[in-house]
């Protein structure tokens, strides 16, 4: 029997995947998957461009039945999509997969439930087209990872389509593996993101992950209203791969497809900071509270990194709010004068925001030397990047911690618990307990939901 081709094998997973078929393991990741989408959206639905987003989409947006999270708005599925993705793709907490350098959560979620809540469609459909979405997103990236992403792309925004589309496509076209290799087809057409914003900054970035997701929800009414994109578009002559990387492998895209799911290998972020530095914050906390040291004990740092982020993770000096989010010096430096305590912590946008006006946080960023280390390049995988930190203190004393795997990734993942106690914290900055405890109880219940609409967060809960 002859193989399939990537794009129509793909396609064929999607179409007959159903929710009873994930593992237990799959199972249990998309509740927690589910519960962070919310905690992040809920962070980020504060932001001054997520108000810029909504006024967007009260212009462009049309009528229809798809919820806006935290809000009792409707609007058309592509819109809401956009809008929903802004909240929880816009500031670098949600969920990563890191050898595909990709956010699938934020995408994968919005899309899905833009065409599921907006169709009355079951939960367990829903999810086991999300889990589809996920599959898709990061083994197409995987197939093209690293050339990709040294041409200039950022995978989230280009391969964010392949996810959004196969999601939505998955529920307009149950079992139709052809009408969903069309959608992917169509999406493909949509596809965009470059990363200059690394050198030039911007707010570009922000809007990224949702014109990905708002792509795919498009393209799959697209398909549904009678246009077809190619359904070899993946591997095609002229197709994505070709056109958006030097280098391609699909064996990652068939590798173990339908027994083995990648988004098992999907990292929870703590902080709002580039996954490859979330070690390095570790490290940084985990020293000061074990030495009892403020900023003011330190005279230098060193900071030992992998090859993979050497460059666009390690400007000292960084100019913009994004800029901050993703330098290495400058997570440490904040990390460090944040002088954290608690267990459950976290680096928010506001943190970073606030410490780009800090004197001593920048003038600590301004320290941090960035040196290839050999084990940490011996650590770091495709699912998570190790760092070792030394502080040179003021007293003469020479401290090193090494973490080979931040917490949260998927060697060091955190506990269900840790994850309703994560969401819980965030959200009840909005909800009383009860309205909180029967938004945790719908999530969980989420696979026996007659109609995902239930999922529907009620509109904005406390100030």
């Amino acid at each position: 029997m002859k193989k399939p081709t990537p794009t129509m094998e793909l396609a064929s997973f999607a179409a007959a995947l159903t929710y009873e078929r994930l593992p237990a393991s799959s199972q249990s990741a998309l509740f927690e998957f589910a519960l962070d989408y919310l905690r992040v959206a809920s962070l980020g639905e504060r932001m001054s461009w997520s108000r810029w987003a909504r006024d967007y989409v009260r212009q462009t947006g049309g009528p229809g039945a798809a919820p806006l999270l935290f809000s009792d708005g409707r609007t058309d599925p592509a819109s809401a999509a956009f809008l929903n993705t802004v909240y929880a793709g816009s500031i670098d907490a949600d969920d990563t997969h890191v050898g595909a350098m990709l956010h699938p959560g934020c995408i994968v979620f919005s899309a899905a439930l833009a065409i599921g809540q907006s169709r009355g469609l079951a939960g367990d459909r829903v999810l086991a087209a999300v889990a589809a979405g996920y599959e898709a997103m990061i083994r197409v990236a995987l197939c093209i990872q690293p050339s990709h992403f040294k041409r200039g792309f950022q995978s989230t925004a280009t391969c964010g389509v392949f996810g959004s589309a196969v999601a939505a496509a998955a529920l307009l076209f149950p079992g139709d593996a052809r009408r969903i290799a069309e959608t992917m087809g169509l999406a493909a057409s949509f596809s965009g993101g470059l990363v200059q914003f690394f050198h030039s900054g911007s707010t570009v970035k922000r809007i990224h992950a949702a014109q990905a997701a708002r792509s795919g929800v498009h393209a799959a009414l697209l398909a549904e209203a009678g246009f077809s994109g190619p359904v070899d578009i993946l591997e095609g002559q002229d197709g994505f791969a070709r056109a958006y990387a030097d280098q391609v492998d699909f064996a990652p895209l068939s590798d173990r497809l339908g027994s083995f799911y990648r988004m098992t290998e999907v990292s929870i972020k703590p902080h709002a900071c580039s996954a490859r530095v979330l070690a390095a914050v570790e490290a940084a906390v985990d020293l000061c509270r074990e030495h009892d040291l403020v900023a003011g004990d330190i005279e230098a740092i060193t900071l030992g990194i992998p090859r993979v982020i050497q460059g666009r993770l390690t400007g000292n000096a960084p100019a913009s709010l994004q800029g901050a989010q993703m330098s290495a010096p400058f997570s440490v430096a904040l990390a460090i004068r944040k002088q954290i305590r608690s267990e459950v912590y976290a680096l928010n946008v506001d943190d970073f925001e606030a410490g780009l006006e800090d004197p001593i946080v920048m003038g600590l960023a301004a320290t941090v030397a960035c040196v290839i280390d050999e084990k940490v390049e011996h650590a770091s995988t495709a699912e998570s990047v190790g760092a070792r930190l030394t502080l040179a203190l003021r007293d003469g004393r020479r401290l090193s911690g090494f973490v080979a795997a931040p917490k949260g990734s998927v060697s060091r993942p955190y506990s269900q618990e840790d994850h309703v106690a994560r969401a819980r914290a965030e959200l009840a900055r909005r909800y009383a307990p009860p309205e909180l405890d029967r938004l945790v109880d719908q999530v969980r219940d989420l696979p026996r939901a007659a109609d995902v609409g239930v999922l529907a967060p009620p509109p904005g809960g406390r100030p």
